[in-house]
């Protein structure tokens, strides 16, 4: 499987990453991690910060998986609605969770703010798009929910929504004002800059053969070198395949695709999106648009047919905003989701010392980010436990027609769409 990343706006746009070699010695360090995205980077920060050895290893480049490829949405919370995270994991758990989560976005822009990391943050919220009667009943729903636990959203009006996000095509809109969106890339490169102030390792190309114990420590073997700590963090998520296939059955690996367009004219930026916000919409596909800071609108959906989902976005947008009536793409690219079956996201340990923290199902930032933090803290005896579940996961069974459904299904839906059936 080929480990070349993506040519995506985000890299090429993205600053420099810190210049990293691969893994050619036998180290020993407190801990190892394998995948620098968001989880593992942030780990590796928070614990080099806290005087702790620590090397990573990464496959490819950092940032390769979906931190480096997503939406760039720095969202409060889970896609869960916050009643059904309390019934999956009682009430007590669930708001620990919630309330771990709901301040994600005041960290990863503080972490911005502190390591001066360059990844277009911009903090004017995003709006969650209602489509349709089913999509309003969902946003009152979820509004509700949120705001008896304290979250100051707003649910703006058929008129209001239309005006924020340019459109006449959506009847209502959920406003989260904690949220903004940023250059994922530049964000997980500037984690990793981070890490190396801090004092962490960092090596890419590094692609790891297998993991085995030795004694009370692990070694983590790559093709040149070795990493022997006592605890090591498995990192990968959707991208679970190099080095540690096992993990990835775990979950369901699910393609979302994006595309940007040629920066857009004054005219039309007054109208899409004026204020910048990101968006996603209630509809049984999920789509997603945002604009980057040189005026580009990023829009991507459900799918990794490149040429079929262009086809599909191209009129989607003339449909959303006929100001755009000319679409001219300029970049498009492909990522992956973990979806684990219960859509939370989970740390396991395997055995003892052996972690695996994967399953966002498509938001990472906030909690990507918050989990490596808290693995830090914990392993450091810092908190007693972790906001996620501790659970050990079954492999999934039927894994590949369960991706296969998904693909198929948002292939349908785009049909759909395109023969002008909504949601």
């Amino acid at each position: 499987m080929s480990l070349q990343p993506c040519d995506s706006l985000w890299r090429a746009s993205a600053p420099a990453a810190p210049t990293l070699t691969a893994l050619e010695q036998d180290l020993e360090v407190d801990v190892a991690i394998v995948g620098g995205g968001f989880t593992g980077l942030s780990a590796a920060l928070h614990l080099a910060k806290f005087g702790v050895s620590v090397a990573l290893v990464e496959a490819a480049e950092v940032g390769f998986g979906g931190s480096g490829r997503n939406v760039g949405l720095a969202n409060a919370g889970l896609w869960l609605e916050p009643n059904d995270l309390d019934r999956q994991l009682g009430p007590e758990a669930g708001r620990a969770l919630y309330d771990a989560l709901a301040v994600a976005p005041d960290y990863v822009f503080g972490l911005i703010e502190e390591y001066n990391i360059e990844c277009e943050a911009t903090r004017n919220g995003t709006l969650h798009c209602g489509v349709g009667k089913a999509g309003l009943t969902q946003l009152k729903r979820r509004c509700e929910q949120m705001q008896q636990r304290g979250a100051p959203v707003e649910l703006l009006n058929t008129a209001d929504a239309q005006a924020r996000i340019g459109s006449d095509k959506f009847n209502s809109a959920l406003f989260d004002p904690r949220a903004g969106t940023i250059q994922p890339l530049g964000y997980a490169r500037g984690l990793a800059h981070a890490a190396v102030k801090e004092g962490a390792q960092l090596f890419d190309q590094s692609p790891v053969e297998n993991i085995t114990p030795d004694g009370e420590s692990w070694v983590v073997k790559t093709a040149k070198g070795s990493l022997k700590a006592e605890r090591v963090i498995l990192a990968t998520n959707a991208y679970g395949e190099y080095g540690v296939k096992n993990e990835a059955r775990k979950f369901v690996p699910i393609f979302y695709s994006q595309l940007a367009t040629k920066p857009l004219t004054e005219e039309q930026l007054k109208v899409v999106l004026p204020n910048k916000e990101g968006c996603w919409d209630t509809c049984t596909v999920m789509s997603s648009f945002r604009m980057d800071q040189q005026g580009r609108l990023v829009f991507g959906g459900m799918g990794g047919e490149k040429h079929y989902h262009a086809s599909w976005a191209s009129q989607r947008v003339k449909e959303l905003w006929p100001v755009l009536s000319k679409v001219e793409w300029e970049f498009s690219w492909t990522g992956k989701i973990a979806y684990s079956e219960d859509h939370l996201p989970h740390c396991q340990q395997l055995q003892r010392g052996l972690f695996s923290v994967a399953g966002y199902s498509g938001r990472g930032i906030g909690p990507g980010t918050i989990m490596g933090k808290e693995l830090a803290e914990w392993f450091t005896g810092r908190r007693d436990s972790l906001s996620a579940p501790m659970t050990t996961l079954r492999d999934i069974p039927l894994r590949e027609v369960k991706r296969m459904f998904y693909e198929v299904g948002a292939h349908t839906y785009h049909v759909g769409q395109r023969t002008h059936v909504l949601d």
